[in-house]
């Protein structure tokens, strides 16, 4: 993942990996059969990462906004403590998503939180907080998309804007916007 991240696609070699690995190249094509091929798995490790942690935030069990606002949380975190996800992303995009799409699991991974997010939805509109018509993919699209856009573009944001966007305090800030944003949204 890290030579991945480091170099995308493209950049990465085999021989690089081997040695970040400890490993002999001979042992990765025995189990990957190209670069590729583990692309793809680096890939797919890192939204079963992703999946896993917000599996254990237990969003099930948790009133309504106070799940949105955890999700949103965690995932703004694991995006700042995991740049690499981030970065393999970008090369993906890169690639039309050419490698994702010969995924088995990617599609398994995500539905999860799809129909967890819609329970919560659901939930929260027959409580009488939440909106009713609300899209999880759409809303978890937005989570996603408003911390990944500010973190992904951030040498070009904090140059065109002069400001530090990589600071705490605007670190903070960004994670405040984005609650509110979404929950604005979101709250009847």
């Amino acid at each position: 993942m890290a030579e991945f991240a480091v170099k995308g696609l493209g950049g990465a070699r085999i021989d690089g990996i081997a040695e970040r690995a400890g490993v002999n190249k001979r042992l990765i094509y025995y189990y990957f059969d190209n670069k590729e091929a583990l692309f793809l798995a680096a890939l797919e490790t890192t939204y079963a990462d992703i999946r896993e942690a917000e599996r254990e935030l237990k969003l099930e069990s948790l009133d309504p906004p106070e799940a949105v606002r955890r999700l949103i949380a965690f995932t703004w975190k694991h995006y700042l403590k995991h740049p690499e996800f981030l970065t393999l992303l970008n090369s993906e995009n890169l690639h039309r998503a050419k490698h994702l799409k010969q995924s088995k699991r990617v599609r398994e991974m995500n539905s999860p939180l799809v129909q967890l997010l819609g329970d919560v939805l659901e939930r929260g509109r027959r409580d009488g907080v939440f909106r009713g018509g609300v899209d999880p993919v759409h809303l978890y699209i937005s989570i996603a998309g408003l911390a990944y856009f500010y973190l992904s573009n951030n040498p070009t944001l904090s140059t065109i804007f002069g400001r530090d966007l990589m600071a705490p305090k605007a670190l903070s800030e960004r994670l405040s916007h984005i609650t509110e944003v979404v929950m604005g949204y979101l709250l009847n």
